[in-house]
């Protein structure tokens, strides 16, 4: 486990935190850390509208998620084609976030940028300076550094991503892995 915050690094929220409906059993991309704070996508936290319903010139079904409880009238996104898309943010060699719209919506619209490729947000998760490293210091957090970042944005649609997370962590992780989400109603 390492705790060393980076653009790229998941933070995978403790088992602890029960009851905070914006991050229980949750993980994070951290997609930009420096100095005056944090900015961050929940990854794994669906929502029933897909982007048609926000954007109408899109012509695919491209799913939305949660990405935190800040500025969540505004669309954020991350994808992994910084090459092709102009004033894209980098987080790390394979991923970025942000850039031209207009340039993803012809890419979307023409079958040049698919689901596996760009994860769409509403809000983001934001912390001012140095309260990101002190929830960490309280347990809140957990920092991975996680391999294939590119394969993070296309296979963490679900609640499965968090609790495969816990796994990969082993020790008592693996107990909470295994729990219901409501241990009340167990």
């Amino acid at each position: 486990m390492n705790t060393n915050l980076s653009n790229g690094k998941l933070l995978v929220a403790d088992p602890s935190i029960i009851g905070d409906f914006s991050f229980t059993r949750t993980v994070i991309l951290l997609a930009d850390h420096n100095d005056e704070g944090s900015v961050g996508f929940i990854l794994n936290k669906p929502m029933m509208h897909d982007l048609r319903t926000f954007v109408p010139e899109i012509s695919q079904p491209f799913s939305v998620f949660e990405g935190g409880p800040v500025d969540q009238d505004r669309l954020y996104y991350v994808h992994s084609r910084r090459e092709c898309i102009p004033n894209s943010k980098p987080i790390s060699k394979e991923l970025a976030w942000g850039g031209d719209f207009d340039v993803i919506t012809d890419m979307i619209n023409s079958g040049d940028l698919c689901s596996d490729e760009i994860k769409f947000f509403l809000g983001y998760s934001g912390w001012s300076c140095d309260q990101l490293k002190d929830e960490i210091k309280q347990k809140t957090w957990i920092v991975l550094d996680d391999g294939d970042k590119k394969t993070n944005i296309s296979t963490s649609n679900d609640a499965s991503f968090w609790k495969s997370k816990m796994i990969r962590l082993g020790g008592h992780y693996i107990l909470w892995a295994n729990s219901p989400s409501h241990p009340h109603l167990n």
